[in-house]
């Protein structure tokens, strides 16, 4: 997999003034955490993981493949930076989740002589409905 002590020292983070809650503290407090991640210039994954993460985030990431996060839910710095860095970890989890192969199934016959017989059954149901033929 990878290391995530070597993967945060990767992360480069920004401090910003942000909006909403906090009254006059707002316009003077960088409570708002942004983390900026250079996927392609990543040491800690190897070739596969990059490009697996490149197709799964590829709706997330910048053109030149930085992933940029941002948290403001809370008025302290610290927690923003906590919360942040756990949805990067988290993100970055599932994104490398390597998806199952389907294995294709037999129908079993039973079940074919179950839909042949009700097939048979409902035609003729509806054949007994016609009129007869008088010749």
């Amino acid at each position: 997999m990878f290391n995530e002590e070597n993967l945060l020292k990767e992360l480069t983070f920004k401090a910003v003034r942000s909006s909403g809650r906090g009254g006059q503290n707002v316009n003077k407090v960088s409570s708002k955490v942004e983390l900026v991640f250079d996927l392609k210039a990543s040491v800690e994954l190897n070739d596969t993981q990059k490009q697996r993460l490149l197709n799964k985030l590829q709706n997330r990431l910048t053109k030149d493949g930085i992933l940029l996060l941002q948290c403001d839910e809370s008025r302290s710095q610290h927690k923003n930076k906590d919360l942040v860095i756990d949805r990067f970890l988290n993100l970055i989890k599932t994104g490398l989740i390597e998806p199952k192969k389907r294995k294709p199934t037999k129908i079993p016959k039973s079940v074919i002589r179950k839909r042949l017989k009700y097939k048979r059954w409902l035609s003729e149901k509806k054949a007994g409905r016609k009129k007869p033929d008088v010749d």
